[in-house]
């Protein structure tokens, strides 16, 4: 191990692995079936859907974790709190519980089994038959977060290099120059394909997970000898590059993939069933199977550092309350009962929680990378956040079924003023002038 001093870096092989872990740790479920649901719906449009997709599924979550170290703090509770310390508290639990127990680990048990069996069983054997799948499914990814210390051997050494194969092994067989030409554009991606996927981005919850794997990410590298928190955003970036490069030739394939396949698949099916139809034209009888597989080990990896990443930051927040292991624990038995609601029920109850979180999201990586300016700066911190959600809050009020007049009035006068907020971007011009407002105010 490195010694533990302000030149310690990491190795060549440390790096790959740290690039793997990252990898490993943000692709997961969503990750696979929004890219290509979403190829199916752009049409002609994909190349500028997908690089929105990317901005939101590629570049903020690297960003997310850089910023984490480069602010000198451990954890997503460590820097919230200078906005305020009940915010800290608050958003903690909000975001932790979203990308854990009550969205994303769930929807990862779901489409593994929507992957093999889904459509597949009547509706009283399915019910038992997601209940037994769910059950070990998450007992197996339990059994490998109450050990986080190989966490990187279980994701970066295993899980993630045997998933690129078998995603290689589809990706090339699917042949991306054959199949139908792209359609026309659907929908908002005839008229703003590039915003509108950046929104789809938000759907994988990796913004929101690459504040809550820091914890992990970051006692990853402080395990490896490098403890400095300058360097360890160093290396963290070095390592994201790598993800990065790997996420963006995925995605880009995935969303071509969708948007030539309409042959095969309907332009409304979700990704799930898009991933197996495609890869049972491409295999024949054995295409479901690799299908599943494939969806297996990429939900198998995330929802252990999900439940790893949820129950270290509970442990931490809350001292004197449970284990960790206690809190992993809790957070699968949460999980596995969310799971068996269903797929769509889960996806259709995240979508609004999301808009509210990611512009909050968004403003606590901005401000984590200009660290050095406004560390010493609370209230940058608290008027950039302030803009961000009393403008985010009034968008999914506005969006939501009979919201109260008073409401409608406030959002549609809000929506004449303020740009992109009819695409759910208005949040972003008030959180710049609560920046710059707050760091034109006094130092603390």
């Amino acid at each position: 191990m490195p010694a533990d001093s302000l030149t310690a870096r990491l190795s060549t092989h440390q790096s790959l692995l740290l690039g793997s872990l990252l990898f490993g740790l943000f692709f997961g479920a969503g990750n696979l079936i929004f890219p290509i649901s979403m190829g199916l719906t752009a049409g002609s449009s994909v190349l500028p859907a997908t690089l929105g997709f990317l901005v939101a599924a590629v570049g903020l979550p690297i960003l997310g974790v850089v910023a984490s170290a480069l602010a000198g703090t451990v954890s997503l509770h460590e820097l919230a709190s200078r906005v305020a310390p009940w915010f800290g508290v608050l958003f903690t639990c909000a975001l932790y519980l979203t990308i854990g127990p009550f969205f994303a680990i769930p929807r990862t048990a779901t489409v593994s089994y929507e992957m093999a069996f889904g459509g597949t069983l009547s509706d009283g054997a399915g019910r038992w038959a997601l209940a037994g799948f769910t059950a070990v499914f998450i007992a197996v990814a339990l059994a490998a977060a109450i050990r986080p210390g190989k966490l990187l051997d279980y994701v970066g050494k295993w899980l993630t290099p045997v998933f690129l194969v078998l995603l290689g092994l589809l990706l090339v067989v699917a042949r991306l120059g054959s199949g139908s030409a792209a359609p026309a554009a659907q929908g908002p991606y005839a008229s703003h394909a590039l915003s509108q996927g950046v929104l789809d981005g938000y759907n994988t919850m990796d913004a929101l997970a690459s504040l809550a794997f820091a914890i992990v990410v970051i006692e990853a590298v402080r395990r490896l000898g490098v403890t400095q928190p300058r360097r360890i955003a160093i290396e963290v970036g070095r390592a994201g590059v790598l993800a990065a490069v790997a996420m963006c030739v995925i995605y880009a394939a995935l969303a071509i993939l969708g948007s030539r396949s309409t042959h095969v698949v309907a332009r409304d099916a979700n990704g799930a069933v898009a991933l197996s139809r495609v890869a049972s034209e491409s295999f024949g009888g054995i295409g479901h199977l690799l299908a599943a597989l494939i969806m297996g080990v990429a939900c198998l990896k995330t929802c252990i550092g999900l439940l790893t990443a949820c129950a270290e930051m509970f442990r931490t927040m809350f001292p004197g309350s449970l284990s960790q292991r206690g809190w992993a624990t809790v957070f699968a038995v949460v999980s596995f009962a969310v799971a068996n609601v269903g797929l769509d029920t889960i996806i259709k109850a995240a979508v609004p929680v999301l808009v509210l979180l990611y512009p909050l999201a968004i403003g606590i990586i901005v401000l984590g990378l200009l660290d050095p300016w406004v560390r010493h700066r609370p209230w940058a911190y608290r008027l950039t956040m302030l803009g961000a959600g009393v403008v985010s809050l009034l968008f999914l009020l506005a969006t939501q079924a009979g919201v109260p007049a008073g409401v409608a009035s406030a959002a549609s006068a809000a929506g004449g003023v303020l740009p992109g907020f009819e695409l759910g971007f208005g949040w972003i011009l008030p959180a710049l002038i609560g920046l710059v407002a707050g760091m034109a105010l006094p130092r603390r």
